[in-house]
């Protein structure tokens, strides 16, 4: 867009909204959202990859140039007062000292997937400290921000050695608008290496490579770092009033949502590329980095237990793409179950919930023989997989799930089924990140609780001996196939 003189704040009836940036890793979302969370308006766009350089790497100029064009736009149509981004927590970003330097990176930022050079991987897991310094298993390709800086490090000194900050993802882009640097609990409590969240202090790493002059001071997700920077505003026609705040890790983004409406005992299950638990409840010595458990930080600072597998990669190597999109039918699902049809991990490169699995995965027993069986088998093992997630986790009590596999009702009608003890529930919104993100910007305010629509699933109608059999048999091959290394730290993948 062209410069432009910055506008002020329109002042009509239109209650204030938030702007809230959710950066995923396929797809970077632009939203406008209502003081309670309601979503008005979406726009989307592939979060795009660039193979050349030292690494692959995620390509900010081109996504800062379709943020600040459509972000424009948004301030236009919404009553815009705020921004906040969130992010998953496998990227970080490290910037020079003007934000106003093309993208403001000091290299480029590095794409989480792609395998890093032995000899980097080799050297960083020695330095990575314990389970609690890490918050997670030592997982694979280039995740968690402290690999990344390492590996910027060996392979650019001199470009590293001229930085000024290294930040996560929401960060980035609070300090794009704002010009103000900081960390963040959230982000830096998603396996970032950088944190120990359990003990509220840097990981060892941060000291051994003298990180600590480029790692900004914390704020909380929900404060304003400062206004919009004049420059931009003046750039843009952006609201020369508008606060911008620190921003959140994505699944801590939707947790938090739970949080504001009174859940805090509840379990909350994501879904979509990854199955994400988190439970404020799970104590800290339960957690247990090979079974795919992560320490988490919620918003204010505190540990979160965390159970993860990459559920959407599995769900599509079991399902091809032959109707994919169809929903599941319960009659197939029973004939899976009644003659022992059974998608056992891991199909992907990632162990999961069961150490030793990675590229093990296949289907047991008579196979199935068209797409629509293949995906009643893929809704069947997702539901297995999220009932593994909390029972790692040991939840017994409530549990409520969101995301992408709700699309299908017969998910939660299975996870509810699997757990007849339990309290299970549902929601039907997808866009919790957003939401989450959004209300940030009343931490602090609010009289009442975040109104939440809650549904019980629909129940799964089959003999519960011979699904509860069907459990156990499924249990007892997964367990036979996976081998455990408690000697060995697991290579995985991170949301």
């Amino acid at each position: 867009m062209a410069d432009g003189h910055r506008i002020d704040r329109r002042d009509d009836e239109q209650p204030a909204t938030i702007a809230v940036l959710d950066v995923g890793k396929t797809n970077v979302k632009l939203n406008a959202v209502t003081a309670s969370g309601a979503i008005l308006e979406t726009l989307s766009v592939p979060n795009p990859v660039v193979q050349d350089g030292l690494w692959k790497h995620h390509d900010l100029q081109a996504l800062s140039d379709w943020m600040f064009e459509n972000f424009a736009g948004l301030c236009g149509r919404h009553p815009l007062s705020t921004f906040v981004s969130s992010g998953h927590g496998s990227g970080g970003v490290l910037v020079g000292s003007d934000p106003d330097a093309g993208d403001g990176t000091a290299l480029p930022m590095i794409d989480y997937e792609q395998a890093l050079p032995d000899d980097v991987r080799i050297r960083y897991t020695p330095l990575s400290g314990s389970f609690l310094d890490r918050g997670s298993a030592v997982m694979h390709g280039a995740t968690h921000q402290a690999r990344q800086m390492y590996w910027m490090q060996q392979a650019a000194p001199e470009a590293f050695s001229r930085a000024r900050w290294f930040l996560g993802i929401p960060q980035y882009w609070a300090w794009r608008l704002s010009g103000v640097a900081v960390s963040e609990a959230t982000v830096l409590g998603a396996q970032s290496h950088l944190w120990n969240v359990a003990e509220r202090r840097w990981s060892p790493i941060v000291g051994s490579q003298r990180w600590g002059s480029i790692l900004p001071p914390f704020a909380k997700a929900w404060e304003v770092v400062g206004p919009i920077r004049p420059a931009i505003a003046d750039r843009y026609r952006l609201p020369s009033d508008m606060e911008v705040l620190a921003g959140i890790h994505d699944s801590s983004a939707n947790f938090y949502r739970y949080q504001a409406a009174g859940f805090d005992d509840a379990t909350v299950v994501s879904t979509g590329t990854w199955i994400v638990a988190l439970s404020g409840k799970t104590p800290i010595e339960r957690l247990d980095e090979h079974r795919g458990m992560t320490c988490n930080s919620d918003v204010d600072g505190r540990p979160v237990g965390g159970a993860l597998t990459m559920g959407g990669r599995e769900f599509t190597h079991v399902t091809g793409h032959d109707d994919a999109h169809l929903n599941a039918d319960a009659t197939l699902i029973s004939r899976m179950i009644g003659q022992g049809t059974m998608a056992l991990p891991s199909f992907g490169d990632d162990d999961g919930l069961f150490p030793g699995s990675a590229g093990e995965g296949h289907i047991a027993g008579p196979q199935p023989i068209d797409g629509a069986e293949r995906k009643a088998l893929a809704v069947l093992y997702m539901a297995l997989l999220t009932v593994e997630c909390l029972d790692v986790l040991g939840s017994r009590c409530r549990v409520i799930l969101d995301g992408s596999f709700l699309r299908d009702p017969l998910y939660a009608a299975l996870v509810a089924a699997l757990r007849p003890q339990g309290d299970t529930l549902s929601n039907l919104d997808t866009y919790g990140v957003a939401s989450g993100a959004a209300l940030l910007a009343s931490h602090g305010t609010r009289s009442a609780r975040v109104a939440i629509a809650l549904e019980k699933p629909p129940i799964f109608h089959h003999l519960p001996a011979e699904l509860a059999a069907y459990v156990r048999n499924w249990q007892a091959a997964v367990r036979q196939s996976s081998t455990k290394k408690p000697n060995a730290r697991q290579e995985r993948s991170t949301p």
